[in-house]
């Protein structure tokens, strides 16, 4: 089934694709349509131009492919499903993930992954091709974020106040040289052996969707930022 987004209202055009009978929808000239697949599971969502906010928010086992940028809060509170964009997404991609993967060929707004967190068992990945802004991971609790700095020559894809608040979860950044000027609620190392085999199944995904060699690509440098347990910033949020 083609649906052709065109000028229709958001709320009409999310109950012409919730009425579809099929499970794979292709979503054509979309003008910033916000809540697309919002809450939905079971189907393949195929998206041609560029969605608006909350596209694939509370998702629920659904596959979008989106082939264009899409806007903010892309994946918000997403508990299960695949989110793949054919270009960049804007502020709070991920936003509060509970499960799920979502995969940006390029580059990520402000305070991509804030509020993340591994939720019974589940593991979020945001996984991000080109840079990200400022606030990366700002409160992270749990999952993963990966920033490949494609295009960015080798410096840290990643601006100010990266992990700011972080209390789980892991960062990791392909770049030459660590960041500097990080929160001291994070520490950096550089990847060992075990974290390039847990990188190693999404760079796989990201290379099958984008192109590239992810064997290649799990070989170079990356620095992994973990919250430091000294400083004390996860009593906020948890009780031992």
């Amino acid at each position: 089934m083609v649906i052709q987004a065109n000028l229709t209202h958001f709320k009409t055009l999310n109950e012409q694709i919730r009425a579809c009978p099929d499970a794979d929808i292709t979503v054509g000239c979309c003008t910033g349509q916000r809540y697309i697949a919002s809450g939905m599971s079971g189907r393949r969502i195929t998206v041609h131009g560029t969605p608006g906010n909350a596209l694939g928010a509370y998702l629920d086992g659904c596959t979008i492919e989106v082939f264009g940028n899409a806007q903010d809060a892309t994946g918000d509170t997403m508990n299960s499903g695949e989110i793949i964009i054919h270009g960049s997404c804007g502020d709070a991609t991920g936003y509060g993930m509970r499960g799920g993967r979502i995969l940006v060929e390029g580059d990520c707004g402000y305070r991509g992954g804030i509020h993340m967190k591994a939720y019974e068992g589940q593991l979020p990945v945001l996984v991000i091709g080109g840079q990200a802004g400022s606030f990366l991971g700002e409160y992270l609790a749990g999952g993963l974020i990966i920033v490949l700095g494609r295009g960015v020559g080798g410096l840290p894809p990643v601006s100010y106040f990266c992990g700011t608040g972080m209390h789980g979860g892991k960062i990791v950044l392909r770049c030459d040289e660590a960041p500097q000027g990080l929160p001291r609620q994070v520490l950096v190392s550089e990847a060992t052996a075990a974290d390039r085999a847990e990188l190693l199944p999404h760079l796989e995904a990201y290379c099958r969707r984008f192109g590239g060699d992810a064997q290649a690509l799990a070989a170079e440098r990356y620095f992994v930022l973990t919250p430091n347990p000294e400083a004390g910033y996860k009593q906020l949020y948890t009780f031992n």
